[in-house]
């Protein structure tokens, strides 16, 4: 007994508390989960440390609220706002490979099964399937009545000869519709993956990229908002306390930087939703196989700046949409220069 007791850890103080935490938080046993939360928890610290100092040293902003309510209600609504939206893509699901491909065996199953108990069309009680296909003019939906099997719809995205294992993932074994990849931070395929997230502790995809983009927006807002408050401050007390003048311009530097990268960040986000691409495509196109002969100022999946922002803004994230690779004639049709014709009938659009 003396002999296992001397061998034995010697175990922290702070173990037993952690070991009663982690008992009634189970999402805190994995590292990258925690590490996740730290970050969240970090971010609305910053949040509240710029908007509660603003509050504690400017007296004036104290005095013009209660003239003017409605002009700090709409800075503090949106205060929330942005937190309410950080918060929802941060989990929201970026469009994973894997739910897609169980929803369509789920209909394949379903629908087998209503053919065999009714001989009413599996269509007219079922509906249509949240799988899109595009095709060469306007996307479809895989319906009821014509349920192919997943490896049969990722095939028909890819163009003839090209084998299985070009588009199936060597980590999930499933098979990747164009414009997928493996994330492994999340160790799940991504459709239409973008990046993964650090500050958001999630991937940015198909499904959530518009949350994303409307997160960028409203803190970009509320950054220039604040930032404005605190040079109105400095101006008109110049001559108060220095350590509050040192407080609050150390603050206003910090936040400066950060307005820069978010604003750099929201018009990266917007060409890429104009030209209807992701940073992964754009930053790695040279090793992502099916871009590897397309011109770079060719953009093969944009449909036009107007199809490209009703896509993205009135899209459903409840709709797994899938593109198919672009034919040949299609490409050489992208890679015509403009004419003026081409400007007249708004080619771009």
């Amino acid at each position: 007994m003396t002999i296992i007791g001397m061998c034995s850890p010697m175990r922290s103080p702070w173990d037993q508390p952690m070991d009663r935490c982690l008992r009634f938080f189970p999402c805190l046993v994995d590292p990258a989960r925690r590490s996740a939360l730290c970050v969240k928890l970090i971010l609305v610290t910053v949040h509240l440390v710029y908007v509660g100092v603003l509050f504690l040293i400017d007296g004036d902003l104290i005095e013009k609220t209660k003239k003017e309510p409605l002009y700090t209600i709409c800075y503090l609504l949106l205060f929330f706002l942005t937190l309410i939206q950080y918060f929802a893509t941060s989990i929201s699901s970026p469009g994973y490979v894997l739910d897609a491909m169980m929803t369509v065996t789920e209909r394949n199953v379903l629908y087998r099964k209503t053919s065999e108990t009714s001989n009413l069309p599996a269509s007219s009680k079922n509906g249509s399937f949240v799988v899109a296909v595009e095709g060469t003019q306007a996307g479809k939906n895989v319906s009821g009545n014509n349920t192919p099997t997943w490896s049969k719809l990722v095939a028909d995205l890819y163009p003839m000869g090209t084998t299985i294992r070009t588009w199936t993932c060597s980590y999930c074994n499933v098979e990747q519709p164009p414009r997928s990849k493996h994330c492994h931070d999340c160790d799940k395929c991504v459709l239409q993956f973008d990046h993964h997230c650090v500050w958001l502790g999630n991937c940015i995809g198909q499904g959530n990229h518009s949350r994303f983009w409307w997160y960028l927006c409203e803190e970009t807002a509320l950054c220039l908002w604040t930032g404005i408050l605190y040079i109105s401050f400095l101006k008109d007390h110049i001559k108060s306390a220095w350590w509050q003048d040192a407080i609050m311009i150390i603050l206003l530097i910090t936040l400066s930087i950060s307005l820069i990268f978010l604003l750099l960040l929201l018009l990266f986000h917007s060409y890429l939703i104009l030209t209807n691409q992701t940073t992964y495509e754009l930053v790695r196109r040279r090793r992502i196989p099916y871009l590897r002969g397309i011109p770079e100022r060719v953009h093969p999946f944009s449909k036009g700046v107007c199809r490209n922002l009703y896509n993205f803004c009135c899209g459903s994230s409840s709709v797994y949409n899938m593109e198919r690779l672009p034919t040949p004639q299609e490409i050489e049709d992208k890679s015509r220069p403009y004419t003026c014709m081409d400007v007249v009938t708004c080619r771009c659009c």
